[in-house]
């Protein structure tokens, strides 16, 4: 994965400030989630060459700030007890800081709600978003706008699906 940032020189003329794969990866166990760049509400200097996805991971963004990721879902294995795979969850959700979004996990281990507006975008793979009443089947280029719902993702195929994701921290109604 590639990353071109730019930013403005001390002239004030556009440049690219970095060029280099995410600096911050967690999870590839269960699939992966990348880090690409992230705000956290204040404003935004694009002189500085700070890399602002060199960060711990954390699913959700600051107050008034955003997360653009990459994140890969693995095929669920075949055969694996319930009991394992929310004790699975449970532990993915808790190195990224978000064992609490995880509020009913009775419909799929993987459910969560944040409080955020997620653009999500599948580019390949065969994927289910489960939500509390629905699910829905997506193809590649899919487009998902979350609203802050409880939901899951699911991967129905043999290979890795990837998903890109920008997350808006948001007041939900």
């Amino acid at each position: 994965m590639r990353r071109i940032i730019t930013g403005h020189n001390e002239d004030g003329k556009s440049i690219v400030t970095m060029d280099r794969p995410p600096a911050r990866s967690i999870g590839e166990d269960v699939g992966g989630l990348f880090e690409l760049w992230n705000t956290d509400g204040n404003d935004v200097n694009s002189c500085d060459v700070i890399d602002r996805a060199d960060e711990d991971i954390i699913l959700s963004p600051p107050d008034g700030g955003t997360k653009f990721r990459y994140f890969q879902i693995n095929p669920l294995p075949e055969g694996v007890p319930e009991e394992m795979m929310q004790e699975i969850a449970a532990d993915a959700f808790e190195k990224i800081g978000a064992a609490h979004h995880r509020i009913d996990t009775s419909k799929h281990p993987a459910m969560h709600k944040t409080e955020t507006v997620d653009y999500i975008i599948l580019l390949k793979g065969d994927v289910t978003l489960v939500l509390d009443e629905e699910e829905v089947d997506l193809k590649p280029f899919d487009v998902v706008v979350q609203r802050g719902t409880n939901h899951a993702w699911v991967n129905n195929g043999k290979e890795p699906a990837l998903l890109i994701a920008v997350l808006i921290d948001s007041k939900i109604n």
